[in-house]
Formats: C-alpha cells, sequence, structure tokens
C-alpha cells in the first residue's frame, strides 16, 4: 500500500519490518507534506507502534526507507531536532515538578513556551507539584505539554488520547490543529479514539505468522 502527496516532507518507501517470525507489514509507503496529517488505524499487533518507532528511527526496516526532506533519517543531521515522539510511556521524571518537567524539554530543544504548555493542558494550577504524585492522567498531559514547549516539526503519537478526560482530548485536538495550520506534520496511531480533520488513513492489517 502507497500514499503518496506532491510537496513530499516526510516519506516512507517499500518498507516492511520482520518481527517474531512474521512481517508485521510489507511494501509499505506513504508521503507527507506541510500541514499533512496520517491516521494510522488496525487491531493491536498490526504494527502500528512499530511503524512509528521505525520512522522516528528507533528501530530499522527490514527493507526500505523513511527520507526526511529527501534525506534518509539515518543520514539526516537534523531529523531527531525536528521529531517530537510521544509514545507508550509518558517519560515524566518523578522528582522534577511538572513545571520542571516542561523546562528540562524546552531547554533541551531551545524552547521558550513552559507557561503555553502549562496553560494549554491545564498544568498551571499543579506545576509546583513534584511528577510522582500525578494521576496517569496527569502525567499523560505533561507528557504532551512537551509538544508546545519546545519547536518539532514532525509529531508522531502513540494512541496520545488514551487516559485523557474529554476536556484533555479537546486540548490535544487543538494542538494538533494549530501545529498543522504553522505546516506542522503529524503521524498518530489510534484506536478511534482519535479524530484528525482531513487526515490521510492508513489501515495496517494483523498478518499471520
Amino acid at each position: 500500500m502507497v500514499l503518496r502527496v506532491s510537496d513530499t516532507i516526510l516519506e516512507g518507501r517499500d518498507l516492511a519490518l520482520w518481527r517474531g517470525e512474521r512481517f508485521l507489514f510489507q511494501a509499505l509507503g506513504f508521503s507527507l507534506g506541510a500541514s499533512e496529517a496520517l491516521l494510522l488505524s488496525g487491531p493491536n499487533g498490526s504494527g502500528k507502534t512499530s511503524l512509528l518507532r521505525l520512522i522516528a528511527g528507533l528501530i530499522r526496516p527490514t527493507s526500505g526507507v523513511v527520507l526526511w526532506h529527501g534525506t534518509s533519517i539515518s543520514d539526516h543531521e537534523f531529523f531527531h531536532h525536528d521529531l517530537h515522539y510521544i509514545g507508550h510511556l509518558d517519560a515524566v521524571k518523578p522528582l522534577l515538578t511538572v513545571a520542571e518537567n516542561i523546562d528540562f524539554w524546552s531547554n533541551l530543544r531551545g524552547g521558550r513556551a513552559t507557561v503555553t504548555a502549562l496553560d494549554h493542558f491545564g498544568l498551571r494550577e499543579i506545576s509546583d507539584l513534584p511528577a510522582r504524585f500525578l494521576s496517569a492522567g496527569q502525567r499523560r498531559r505533561v507528557g504532551l505539554a512537551r509538544l508546545l514547549a519546545a519547536p518539532g516539526k514532525l509529531w508522531l503519537l502513540d494512541e496520545p488520547a488514551v487516559g485523557l478526560d474529554t476536556q484533555s482530548v479537546a486540548a490535544l485536538l487543538a494542538a494538533i490543529r494549530e501545529h498543522r495550520a504553522d505546516g506542522g506534520v503529524v503521524v498518530a496511531a489510534s484506536h478511534g479514539d482519535l479524530v484528525l480533520e482531513n487526515a490521510r488513513i492508513l489501515t495496517l492489517q494483523e498478518t499471520p505468522s
């Protein structure tokens, strides 16, 4: 399956990934331009998380290549600076406060939007609370706040709405809309709890062993 668009920024060519005695996917391709979003759907075990990790450069494909601005991500000097990957783990540091966690990500990327991130995800009132005291939903919001605290052209989001209440999902969708309006690119995996406007859909199927 190949999804293509003109003026490509992110592209996957003929991707295949072998895991656990079977191919999770084969001959998979996609291309995304500025302001584009790609929504990955499919059952558990179909390879959504693995595809996101592959695009992030955390694992290598069995065959094929991922390109960022026409250059393989393995050779692209600035790719990881352009990337935000939000996986199942929130990467929140428990000994730091909420604000200190967001400051850490902001300083790491040269961003200056800690207050904006706190306000957008409703974290201002707990900004001085050590992260070890947060609920699962609060930790998720802190993890997502890094998207706004520091720049990143490409957002890779693995089921980002999990653990969020209705208000927090609305805040996430608003952040995604603003990111895309600024020319950002989004690839997100979802079980149907995330609706992205005018997103392209890539459905992965579980393959037999």
